[in-house]
């Protein structure tokens, strides 16, 4: 009995010393860090209401992820999870490492490469890489080098995603990738791929990438990637894309972007046609202060032979995004957008079309 008190006594008066009554068990996170490892994530959760269908008159989607589409479970008046996405990765300076992008939710089905298993679950990235010096190597599928925006949602300014990026571009390129940092303001980039989101190939020929980026100042910053390659059309047929974005930063609080595309498709619809689409983004990025940002977007886009929207036009937007974010790891956005078409492209709920549609945005961003 005296030995179980003496005992008692002397494992309260250990815990009750300096630093071990206040220590804890390191978090999942902290023993990742110092591992090397970093884990990421976000939840996005959407509400869009349009005074349209959200299709065109051919069929096909107006917009790629944020509108109602029967055909990746969105609906109208319906709060939609649009994606919940974690990364694990270890991309150390010198050595080798990787990426692991999974990706849920309804936009996993619009993202989904060629090849790639049909589900909830999407596999957005998933590569190796090996540092050496001023090279890196990635060898995997990952997201495409082109365009201004991308598929995680917390790295966009808006809600509804740009023209260019759900029609002018590809999501993700299976292959290999090198690039090269000639400077500390200069990087060089290139590589050999499936295709546009192909995991599979449809063909046996490649698609190459070149690319570069450039910030000769701290106010400026210009990207360019060019992609070429066979693709599928009414046979295998060339496809390429110049994709240009320039990036303004005129104070610490407003930044300008500028994205500009140009593509092309030989033996689109019919052997020997050639179908083209070219488009101009502008984005006004606005911090009123760390809890409230404002965003502005227009961009024209000119599918001249309808081969990417279904309709031969010339479509343009207007989007204006506000976001408040009560904490580092919550942001939410509200957003309004008018879309607008030379043609009666966008189809109504009584079976009449229309040249213009308008849609009201909501959205709830959680990061860990």
């Amino acid at each position: 009995m005296m030995k179980s008190k003496l005992l008692n006594s002397l494992i309260l008066a250990a815990l009750a010393a300096p630093g071990v009554a206040n220590a804890a068990a390191p978090t999942l996170s902290e023993v990742l860090d110092a591992s090397g490892v970093s884990l990421t994530g976000y939840i996005d959760m959407g509400y869009t209401s349009m005074n349209s269908t959200g299709l065109f008159t051919t069929g096909g989607a107006t917009r790629v992820f944020d509108a109602p589409n029967a055909a990746v479970g969105k609906n109208f008046n319906s709060f939609n999870l649009n994606q919940a996405a974690v990364t694990i990765s270890k991309l150390p300076k010198e050595g080798a490492g990787g990426v692991v992008n999974l990706t849920t939710g309804q936009d996993a089905k619009v993202i989904a490469s060629n090849g790639a298993p049909a589900g909830q679950v999407d596999v957005t990235q998933a590569y190796g890489s090996y540092a050496t010096g001023p090279l890196t190597v990635i060898l995997g599928k990952f997201v495409t080098n082109s365009g201004a925006e991308v598929i995680n949602s917390t790295a966009n300014p808006n809600y509804s995603r740009s023209i260019l990026f759900g029609y002018a571009i590809p999501f993700t390129h299976t292959g290999v990738r090198l690039s090269y940092a000639v400077s500390d303001t200069v990087s060089l980039l290139a590589g050999i791929n499936n295709g546009w989101d192909q995991v599979a190939d449809t063909n046996t020929s490649k698609t190459v990438e070149l690319g570069f980026t450039a910030a000769p100042s701290k106010m400026f910053s210009l990207a360019g990637s060019y992609y070429s390659g066979k693709e599928m059309g009414a046979i295998d047929g060339n496809r390429s894309l110049l994709d240009l974005v320039a990036t303004i930063t005129a104070t610490d609080q407003l930044s300008f972007v500028v994205n500009y595309d140009n593509a092309s498709q030989d033996d689109a619809v019919v052997i020997g046609s050639k179908a083209k689409w070219d488009g101009l983004a502008a984005y006004a990025n606005y911090t009123i202060n760390d809890k409230w940002h404002l965003s502005l977007r227009g961009e024209t886009f000119n599918d001249k032979n309808g081969y990417r929207t279904g309709v031969v036009q010339k479509w343009k937007e207007a989007t204006l995004t506000v976001a408040y974010l009560p904490s580092k790891s919550l942001e939410l956005r509200a957003e309004v957008r008018k879309d607008s078409s030379d043609q009666l492209a966008f189809q109504q709920s009584d079976g009449s079309a229309k040249k213009s549609q308008n849609s009201l945005g909501l959205q709830a961003l959680y990061k860990f």
